[in-house]
């Protein structure tokens, strides 16, 4: 089996950019994309295969969940079926924010299930390339009560004011950063970000802080106070930041229950082999290259199947993996 390219779904949102077309060189007259989900098995918004290059391929126009149908785990690996059955557990994104984006907190497992029946939301950015000044916002960096919380986000503010500035831990970002944010974690992508995201399938997003923004209408976005309070992890972290070498040719950013990912810097004909009962997706970030046969190009995701999951890979580029 060889590795799967999927049709973008490109989404517009208010603070979306110009940047994810030109980086993955795909023509199109959508603005403002904000999202481009490169592998998605979120309902009604379901990855379908591309063209590979493969003559008479019998798998191209099929959703993702058709093609866990039909391969079961040859293509996601035993024990992952055996877990999400024809569920796909994860959600590869590239995010560009023109704008700041609204803080926002993801509930975990157990509140998930309780109140949306559907998985919780952990996740990881990778920056891939940014503008001078751009910022992560991610975690507590004083003490807040859940009460204390509930007054700022409730307060009357002007458009653009931050009350939580002094309580967020704040970043500056740039190529190659990476941070994990387990459900439950509040956070913002700043403005002048382009990055990569890797989560749970899960689209459950409760917005707490929005700068007080109006739309073209005057209208305020919708804002989930009451809902974000009990999902809040309230724990102080000393650094919100990952740290690896980014000099290495292998390195790995993040090891949890929900996913590994690693990067890698590809510059001679390489062999790998994770040594898991896993599908591999692989995200092209920089230059061009060929995994077992099938070309991927910056700004590119290749779905790897678990049956043939030992990655042969020639060209040039760096790539960000993730398996389970």
């Amino acid at each position: 089996m060889k590795p799967y390219k999927f049709n973008p779904y490109l989404k517009t949102v208010i603070w979306g950019g110009h940047k994810i077309a030109p980086f993955k060189g795909i023509d199109t007259d959508i603005q403002h994309i904000g999202e481009s989900w490169e592998i998605s098995g979120v309902p009604g918004h379901e990855s379908v295969c591309a063209n590979r290059g493969i003559d008479n391929d019998p798998d191209v126009g099929l959703t993702l969940y058709q093609l866990i149908d039909k391969y079961r785990s040859n293509l996601v690996g035993h024990h992952v079926y055996q877990r999400h059955g024809s569920q796909f557990p994860l959600l590869v994104k590239i995010i560009d924010s023109e704008k700041d984006l609204s803080i926002q907190v993801h509930p975990n497992d157990e509140l998930a299930h309780k109140r949306h029946n559907c998985p919780g939301k952990t996740e990881m950015w990778y920056i891939i390339e940014t503008e001078k000044g751009a910022k992560i916002h991610t975690g507590l960096k004083r003490a807040i009560t859940p009460e204390e919380y509930e007054r700022m986000a409730l307060s009357e503010v002007q458009e653009g004011e931050n009350l939580f500035a002094d309580v967020m831990a704040t970043y500056e970002s740039h190529k190659g950063d990476c941070f994990f944010l387990p459900a439950g974690r509040l956070h913002a992508i700043g403005a002048g970000n382009l990055l990569a995201e890797i989560q749970q399938t899960s689209d459950i997003t409760y917005r707490v802080y929005d700068y007080g923004r109006k739309d073209a209408d005057g209208h305020t976005r919708e804002l989930h106070v009451e809902q974000a309070k009990e999902a809040i992890d309230y724990h102080l972290y000393n650094d919100y930041r990952t740290h690896y070498n980014p000099q290495s040719r292998s390195a790995e950013l993040v090891r949890c229950p929900y996913f590994i990912v690693r990067r890698e810097k590809i510059s001679e004909s390489t062999l790998i082999d994770y040594h898991r009962d896993s599908f591999v997706i692989v995200m092209c970030l920089e230059g061009k290259v060929t995994v077992n046969g099938i070309h991927a190009h910056q700004g590119e995701t290749l779905l790897v199947p678990a049956c043939a999951n030992v990655m042969d890979i020639t060209g040039q580029g760096t790539l960000l993996t993730a398996t389970l």
